[in-house]
């Protein structure tokens, strides 16, 4: 993928600067290229840099969401898996960090940050919990544009 984006900013590159360099002709005289040009440039640089956003910020920011709603379910007693591979049981929570035992041994608890866990196992049983509902904000633009109500809207 960075090869593809690299390929493609060099094209662009050589294909604005060659409408902005100036043109010999026979004569000796210099003409410059066209008065377009400009608006020509920031046009491709629009188009690129929205390009790369939804190429690389975007789909980042859905992973750190999805990231915080896996961590915010963290439960004790819940089995982890961490950056490194390994496999353990929360035992214990605070705000940053999570003290993971790993194995039958006791004596192997490992305290680390909540970002270094990727996956969750709940123990059977396990209930979620109820997930509060945001109220909704009044937004002048759907009824302009006749945007879709929610679902719960359309069931009440």
């Amino acid at each position: 993928m960075k090869k593809v984006l690299a390929f493609l900013g060099t094209v662009l590159t050589l294909f604005l600067m060659s409408g902005c360099l100036p043109v010999a002709s026979g004569d000796g005289t210099e003409q410059q290229g066209s008065p377009y040009t400009i608006f020509m440039y920031l046009g491709v640089m629009v188009i690129f840099f929205g390009a790369m956003y939804f190429i690389a910020i975007r789909p980042e920011r859905k992973r750190e969401k999805e990231q915080k709603a896996l961590l915010s379910t963290l439960t004790v007693g819940d089995t982890v898996l961490t950056t490194a591979g390994f496999y353990g049981v929360a035992i214990d929570i605070t705000k940053d960090t999570v003290i993971v035992e790993f194995g039958n041994n006791k004596n192997c608890r490992i305290p680390m940050q909540k970002s270094a866990i990727v996956q969750l196992e709940h123990p059977e049983g396990y209930v979620a919990p109820p997930v509060e509902e945001k109220p909704e904000t009044k937004n002048p633009l759907r009824k302009l544009f006749g945007g879709k109500k929610k679902e719960t809207e359309e069931k009440k």
